[in-house]
């Protein structure tokens, strides 16, 4: 899919430009590069109260668990697992900050971030195995972290969205955690990248040629097989039927886009409640790259939205194991 720089929204432009100028598009060995070389980032944001957790893996290494919270003590209030983005390959849990700042302000919860396996450290399924092993520990630990057991959330941007939909899919069909809601932002869910959007697309932050590499790095050896699982590749599902209620948004110039629309038609026919907007003239991560802009904003005030819609209406009752 060709993108014409005049189709980009007006406020998104000098971003876009400034990404394209640098040539900001990831090979494989650049993927691999940039993983090795990142650093922990720092929380800045005063408001929030921030901790940092260790828990064991089934192998008894550890797993980094950033802890987002409201500044002021609040009980039973819900528990959000939030998963960064960075095509799997890329990123740290305190990429989480903007997003446990915005649902934090609109109704109080307890945001959970891992720092997941990313693939250039241990291809699939590390990142998923420690989600969920971070979202089990939520469940174990509800009483410790102030929220409530039946309204556990998942959600999380770009690579973080395509884990979100694949924890949906693995809690369901392990039935050992319920999950009240999902926010899969923008989710990275094909592998196969066979649809328009997903073909020859050189819009700015992320392109074809980087989702390509992200894949291959992602799936390793699976990468280009007939049998990659679903829970590698969410958009392989066959069934959608009692999955949790869902809010995303996606913007139409970029590689996700048709994903997640089928993503999201296949929720629906299986009688999933979502809310969902393609927003025109953007970019991959808009808001997170130009949040002041309009289409930002709005973007940002149909996730809040939901997720207040979701505190006052979406339980899900843990099962006795």
């Amino acid at each position: 899919m060709k993108i014409n720089f005049a189709t980009i929204d007006q406020e998104l432009r000098p971003m876009g430009r400034a990404f394209k100028l640098l040539n900001i598009s990831f090979s494989e060995s650049k993927l691999r590069l940039f993983g090795k070389l990142r650093k922990k980032r720092r929380v800045k944001v005063k408001t929030l109260g921030f901790h940092v957790r260790w828990i064991p893996r089934e192998d008894h290494s550890q797993l980094r668990l950033c802890v987002f919270t409201p500044q002021e003590s609040i009980k039973n209030i819900p528990g959000v697992l939030w998963l960064h983005g960075g095509g799997f390959a890329l990123g740290a849990p305190e990429q989480a900050e903007k997003y446990a700042k915005q649902l934090i302000s609109a109704s109080p919860c307890v945001v959970v971030a891992p720092d997941y396996r990313r693939s250039v450290e241990a291809p699939y399924p590390a990142a998923l195995d420690d989600s969920y092993t971070a979202l089990v520990w939520m469940k174990e630990h509800a009483q410790e972290l102030g929220i409530r057991d039946d309204q556990l959330m998942v959600g999380g941007d770009s690579a973080g969205g395509g884990l979100t939909a694949a924890l949906t899919h693995l809690a369901r069909d392990r039935d050992e955690v319920s999950i009240a809601f999902q926010m899969p932002l923008y989710p990275m869910l094909d592998d196969r990248m066979r649809s328009e959007s997903a073909k020859d697309n050189h819009a700015p932050v992320w392109d074809s040629k980087s989702n390509r590499s992200a894949w291959k790095v992602y799936l390793g050896d699976l990468f280009g097989s007939t049998d990659v699982p679903e829970y590698a590749a969410p958009a392989r599902a066959k069934d959608y039927h009692n999955l949790p209620p869902a809010v995303t948004f996606v913007g139409d110039l970029e590689p996700f886009r048709d994903e997640t629309i089928a993503y999201v038609d296949n929720l629906r026919k299986a009688g999933v409640p979502v809310q969902f907007e393609v927003f025109k003239g953007c970019y991959h991560a808009f808001e997170q790259f130009t949040p002041k802009a309009k289409v930002s904003q709005k973007a940002l005030t149909l996730l809040t939205d939901a997720y207040t819609f979701a505190v006052d209406h979406y339980f899900a009752e843990q099962h006795l194991c």
